[in-house]
């Protein structure tokens, strides 16, 4: 399937599993008032940022432990349940819905900052603490942890998904910055992987196993991560470019220069108006970048300079300088509120994501023919990207009631996604794979791989109750 017109919609597979009473009456008997079978209970655990829609767990257990998780974990594989850990919801592909039913554990309680280690650069903290929890806790130390994702998400989702966001080019990703790992098995063992150490060559690395997991291994309840220095000197940019070639070709150049840009940002002029709207804000409906720079003052500037002059040969126009912190507030609004101004565009409407990610040689073709077939194809779209890295998004804006709107938006991430592979990229840069990525991941990994992966699955969690039906199908 190779063309807009051949790719069909994709839905979830429902394949619901019984959920015995007499499992529902063992939880309720541990753990009290924090497990829930209420509606609006469930029905909150039962739905994410994607578009899929799928039915509600059959109850919903707020872990406070990791035992809690443990005794959760050993009810249900006596009863052949699947479980689906949730942290805030945040995902947008569906990895939380419970399509073939069972139990929601909620680790959003499990908040504490465990153990903070300013002189070595780590903390480790319980899984349902939150990035902005996280800085909060370590600001005192001038350390601070620099993934961000946009959403407020728990350390727990973000590894399982593999996260990274704006300062990916910097800073890397979840991959990246990551050390350790508390984990719960299918079988109801607590595994240690990693160490607070910086590397290691002991065995198989069980950390990068679990780091991009979706929940299909195991539940983690706590992480071990690095944190940096503050840098002594922020600055932030914004310049509007005549058309997003140049605003992309800006980038490359930038990046491969080995300026140590920290933020490289991408807006579209279609969606500068949207956040203009939602906002109201005033900048320029053009292609826009959004820099940030990190550093000594005089790195700072000799950095800002540098990345001017290459955009100004680009076209490059309306430089506005942030140094404070209100300022660059002010400016990164307009990337932090894209998403809800799209949403807000169009009233009623849902969002189909993308967030492929290519070499950065290749970001320039990649982007450009996918714009060129969004224009065509009428479905209005945003496009943001951490172009610093190769990674971009559109977000299709459909109507959930017009059929023919999710068809169209399917094709267009199909022949997107396609692109992408076609240029040695991947199906997903940092969503991961949940429900919608899957057929593309068997196109991106191979039939060996994937065959590996389920050889995998099945080792560790052979009654297949951990989060089953993401990433592939046994």
């Amino acid at each position: 399937m190779n063309t807009l017109t051949e790719m069909p919609t994709m839905t979830p597979e429902i394949c619901q599993r019984d959920v015995p009473p007499a499992l529902i009456d063992k939880l309720r008997s541990r753990f009290a008032d924090q497990f829930s079978i209420a509606l609006a209970v469930r029905e909150h655990h039962g739905r994410d940022e994607s578009s899929f829609a799928a039915p509600p767990p059959a109850g919903v257990l707020f872990a406070q432990s990791t035992q809690d998780v443990v005794d959760a974990v050993k009810l249900a594989s006596e009863f052949c349940v699947p479980i689906i850990p949730f942290g805030v919801g945040t995902s947008l592909e569906g990895h939380l819905l419970a399509v073939q039913g069972g139990i929601s554990i909620d680790v959003s309680r499990m908040n504490r900052v465990l153990a903070i280690n300013a002189e070595d650069l780590t903390v480790t903290a319980e899984a349902g603490v939150t990035r902005k929890q996280l800085n909060e806790a370590v600001k005192s130390t001038g350390l601070f942890f620099p993934i961000d994702p946009g959403a407020d998400a728990t350390l727990g989702g973000m590894s399982a998904t593999r996260a990274s966001g704006t300062n990916a080019v910097r800073y890397g990703t979840m991959r990246e910055n990551v050390l350790a790992l508390k984990v719960v098995s299918a079988g109801g063992d607590v595994l240690r992987t990693g160490t607070r150490a910086k590397k290691s060559s002991a065995g198989y690395d069980l950390t990068r196993l679990m780091v991009g997991s979706e929940g299909t291994l195991g539940i983690i309840t706590e992480v071990t991560v690095k944190l940096y220095p503050l840098p002594e000197a922020i600055s932030a940019a914004i310049c509007s470019f005549p058309s997003i070639e140049a605003a992309v070709r800006s980038t490359i150049q930038i990046i491969q220069l080995g300026i140590p840009i920290a933020r490289v940002e991408l807006i579209d002029g279609n969606t500068v108006r949207m956040v203009n709207a939602h906002s109201k804000l005033s900048l320029r409906e053009e292609p826009l970048l959004l820099m940030e720079f990190h550093g000594s003052p005089t790195g700072v500037k000799e950095q800002a300079e540098s990345v001017q002059e290459i955009a100004t040969g680009f076209g490059g126009t309306a430089f506005e300088w942030a140094t404070t912190p209100e300022e660059r507030t002010r400016l990164w609004a307009a990337r932090h509120n894209a998403y809800f101004g799209a949403i807000q565009s169009r009233p009623g409407c849902r969002a189909i994501s993308t967030d492929t990610c290519v070499p950065i040689s290749r970001l320039a073709d990649c982007l450009l023919d996918s714009v060129a077939e969004a224009d065509a194809s009428g479905i209005p779209y945003f496009l943001v990207g951490h172009v610093g890295d190769g990674n971009f998004h559109f977000g299709y804006l459909i109507d959930p009631n017009i059929p023919e709107e999710r068809a169209i938006a399917e094709r267009l991430n199909h022949a997107l996604v396609t692109r992408a592979l076609k240029l040695e990229g991947t199906c997903t840069g940092e969503h991961g794979v949940g429900l919608h990525k899957m057929d593309f991941l068997v196109s991106e990994a191979g039939a060996a791989a994937m065959d590996m992966m389920r050889t995998i699955k099945r080792a560790l969690d052979p009654k297949n109750i951990m989060n089953p039906g993401k990433i592939f199908t046994l």
